[in-house]
């Protein structure tokens, strides 16, 4: 064991705090200087999650204190990045839970909870933020403790030590009533309580891949925790492959050991550290890398199976290749083949047409981040929307089935209710909050389809929905995900105010005027359930006469946009969402309208 060494991830629901919680870390580590600027949530270093304020992907740094070297994982809060959280377990000793004073424990806390507890980590509670108006810290720590009975844990994992205090103003306490000074109560509770890493310095190198980094000098970046012997620059090391157990021989050509915001090249790493190493022209997660030839593969956690899927298709429609420069069938394959080496929990199968590949993922909410990190490298595509992945036991078909939480303003709880009906939705507590209610059900991951933004619209905004995956159950019979029908142009060319005025009229309108239309392109909403062909690209016939309703553009309503992930979760099967760099259009498959009708008609027959 190496003594100087400690490994811990930092989990937690999504916007409990856990990457601002890191920056404290790092700045009481001495990682900045005395008069550096330093960026809000530093760790989210991606665009995308800067701008969604969640993490999507875990991320390794180290903090050094005391002489003592603390490696840390920052992990996403979001269920639909659960890959990532279990990957990240497998490379620490222990985990600080972060908690919300005022929220308590949520759906994603008993998630990553729960495979922390499995992996027999040690658990060190973070209740966090109690500065917040009307938080109990007190209260939510004894919500923690009841989690972890109900979660079987062990009786040293129960014991689990607690501290309060701040992430944003930087400061933890062992009790409530001690001075706010600053981060030295968690950092000695994690030196004290969470076991050097285990690891046999005096056996031959060996460790499992959790993660792949990417350098422009190097290619590929082997990611984990040294589990047996040192490792230096120039020594053979073999690649035993997780798919098909072969084993390939290699050389280690830079040792990077991570050190606040980056890496720092070393010449040799040892036993119990968390490093990257390269050298490898193709290496993935879940890899054995062994300096012994006949060394065994390491056992790789089995990652929760994706419950959705989706087709991405070539762009067919009539402005393809206007905004993005990478169109085309094998541009878009080699791109989503390569995501496979570094997320490990989707999956991307060829399907039987041309042009059209079959995603499976956990969740809307990863399959958007996918769509909208390629519209921004360049792609134009098709994305369909998603369907869930059914099995087959005993004769008897099954579907996933999730937990839902809804936390609603008191006078909306009726709407959601009805709404949780309509989709086969079954109560299973409800609770009254200071200033809401929490609604807690069982449904089908087809009636969450579409959920979150029916929540939205019903509480003007006040509604959070959190959701986590719970078992495959009897198929529940057709559910009610979209009441409305929609618009759909019938002429190609720049929509004009005079033509939407009237468009308005049959229902809620997604676009303005000046934009491009073609025919079956969706421009709005029909609030009844049946599609409705309009020409939203009439103009004004001119005459010498003045008319009456010369200011007519006035009334014109601001078109409603929907995001990406919205975009996804309300189209229906029979519909696409378009992604360019610049635009997202919604659109029937089958774009003529008279080519629809044949295909109905065929259907029908």
């Amino acid at each position: 064991m190496n003594q100087d060494i400690r490994n811990i991830a930092i989990i937690a629901h999504v916007d409990h705090g856990k990457t601002t919680l890191v920056d404290k870390l790092l700045k009481e580590g001495g990682v900045y200087r005395a008069n550096q600027h330093v960026e809000e949530r530093v760790m989210d270093s991606m665009d995308l999650e800067k701008e969604k304020g969640i993490t999507i992907k875990a991320k390794n740094t180290s903090v050094h204190w005391r002489d003592k070297t603390i490696n840390i994982v920052d992990t996403p809060g979001h269920a639909d990045f659960g890959g990532e959280v279990e990957r990240a377990l497998r490379m620490v000793d222990g985990v600080l839970l972060v908690v919300d004073a005022y929220d308590g424990p949520q759906a994603q806390t008993r998630f990553v909870l729960r495979k922390a507890l499995a992996h027999g980590l040690k658990v060190v509670i973070v209740i966090n933020k109690i500065d917040r108006d009307n938080a109990d810290p007190k209260k939510m720590y004894e919500k923690v403790l009841e989690l972890l009975l109900e979660l079987n844990a062990t009786e040293e994992q129960f014991d689990a030590p607690v501290v309060y205090g701040s992430g944003r103003d930087g400061y933890m306490m062992y009790h409530l009533g001690d001075e706010r000074k600053d981060m030295t109560p968690l950092f000695e509770t994690v030196l004290d309580h969470v076991p050097p890493p285990f690891a046999k310095p005096n056996e031959p190198f060996h460790m499992l891949v959790s993660n792949i980094d990417w350098s422009d000098y190097v290619g590929r970046i082997a990611v984990g925790k040294i589990l047996g012997g040192n490792i230096q620059v120039g020594d053979p090391v073999y690649v035993i492959r997780h798919s098909d157990n072969q084993r390939i021989r290699g050389k280690i050509t830079k040792v990077f050991e991570f050190t606040g915001l980056g890496t720092r090249e070393n010449d040799v790493a040892a036993a119990g550290n968390i490093v990257g190493l390269s050298g490898f022209e193709d290496i993935d997660i879940g890899d054995t890398l062994t300096a012994d030839e006949n060394g065994h593969a390491l056992p790789f956690t089995q990652i929760d199976p994706p419950t959705l899927e989706m087709q991405f298709c070539v762009n067919d429609g009539p402005l393809v290749g206007r905004e993005g420069k990478l169109v085309t069938s094998r541009q878009l394959r080699d791109r989503l083949f390569r995501e496979l080496k570094t997320n490990v929990s989707i999956s991307v199968e060829d399907s039987d047409k041309a042009g059209v590949f079959n995603v499976k993922a956990r969740g809307a909410m990863q399959i958007a981040v996918l769509v909208e990190t390629m519209r921004r490298e360049g792609f134009e595509l098709l994305v369909s929307r998603p369907t869930v992945i059914e099995k087959h036991l005993n004769g008897q078909r099954l579907e996933p089935y999730e937990t839902v939480w809804i936390e609603v303003p008191d006078e909306c709880v009726g709407a959601i209710m009805q709404n949780l009906a309509n989709r086969k939705g079954q109560l299973s507590n409800m609770e009254k909050l200071p200033y809401s209610t929490m609604i807690e059900a069982t449904i089908t991951t087809r009636g969450l389809i579409g959920l979150e933004i029916d929540v939205i619209n019903a509480t003007s905004g006040r509604g959070v929905t959190n959701h986590l995956f719970k078992e495959y159950g009897p198929h529940a019979g057709e559910v009610l995900t979209r009441l409305t029908g929609t618009l759909i142009a019938t002429e190609a060319g720049e929509t004009t105010s005079y033509a939407l005025v009237m468009c308005q009229e049959r229902g809620k309108l997604f676009v303005g005027p000046g934009e491009q239309v073609y025919e079956g392109m969706i421009v709005g909403e029909n609030p009844r359930n049946e599609d409705i062909p309009i020409n939203a690209v009439r103009e004004k016939k001119l005459t010498n006469f003045r008319s009456q309703g010369e200011g007519v553009a006035t009334g014109l309503t601001p078109p409603t946009k929907l995001s990406l992930e919205r975009a996804i979760e309300y189209i229906a099967a029979d519909e696409f969402v378009e992604v360019t760099p610049k635009n997202l259009r919604l659109r029937k498959r089958i774009l003529s309208a008279t080519e629809r009708r044949k295909f109905e008609r065929s259907g029908k027959a």
